[in-house]
């Protein structure tokens, strides 16, 4: 009796294992092939929002819709200043006060 209870938490043992050891894989080769990273999303709604992606050295504004995406502004990395940062957070909480002031009406 006791052998058999060694032997099924040894065979459990080997797959939690496996399955660690093919989480650690996946990670290190999803790490490399990573192209694209989101910096930041604001939703508008359902299926609405305004995305920031960042390829390579250019940082893409696009919008996007349930029916459509549209890039709204390309910004090169370098070109990134403080105030073109400020300059595109102060749009976004303009958009965040209209969204707010559209749901209060409806």
């Amino acid at each position: 009796m006791t052998e058999m209870y060694f032997r099924t938490v040894l065979a459990l043992a080997a797959v939690i294992g496996l399955i660690f050891l093919i989480g650690i894989f996946l990670r290190k080769k999803q790490g490399k092939a990573a192209i694209m990273n989101v910096l930041a999303y604001q939703s508008f709604g359902p299926r609405k929002g305004i995305a920031a992606l960042k390829i390579g050295r250019e940082i893409l504004l696009l919008g996007i819709t349930s029916s459509d995406l549209k890039l709204l502004k390309t910004i090169e990395e370098n070109d990134l200043e403080t105030d073109t940062a400020r300059d595109i957070s102060n749009a976004v909480k303009r958009l965040r006060n209209m969204k707010e002031h559209l749901n209060e009406n409806n």
